[in-house]
């Protein structure tokens, strides 16, 4: 993941009130609680609420779109964040298809 996205995990596990890992679980949890406190339905027509919403909801797009079923971390691990260029090769540089070692 790029510095951008884990910026955006980072921001999405603030305003859910979340640890550096939870579940799928505790994500949904999270966001229905924090819905039902502030949805402008409930607390009345509140420009600022409605804001705070769309934020809630675009936090919960970024922690779904990077989760499953299992705890997965919301820091970068050991602060180490890598260019799209360098995941690849970190993933797939020794591989024969895809990597710089391929044979011609």
């Amino acid at each position: 993941m790029t510095k951008a996205d884990w910026e955006d995990v980072f921001e999405a596990k603030e305003l859910l009130g979340l640890g550096e890992r939870a579940t799928l679980g505790e994500i949904k949890r999270s966001y229905r609680n924090k819905c039902k406190a502030n949805h402008p339905d409930i607390v009345g027509d509140d420009r600022a609420k409605g804001d705070l919403m769309r934020k809630l909801t675009r936090a919960y797009d970024v922690l779904l779109k990077h989760s499953n079923q299992f705890k997965i971390p919301l820091v970068p691990p050991d602060g180490e964040v890598l260019d799209p260029e360098d995941w690849w090769m970190d993933r797939f540089g020794q591989d024969p298809l895809w990597g710089k070692n391929r044979k011609k």
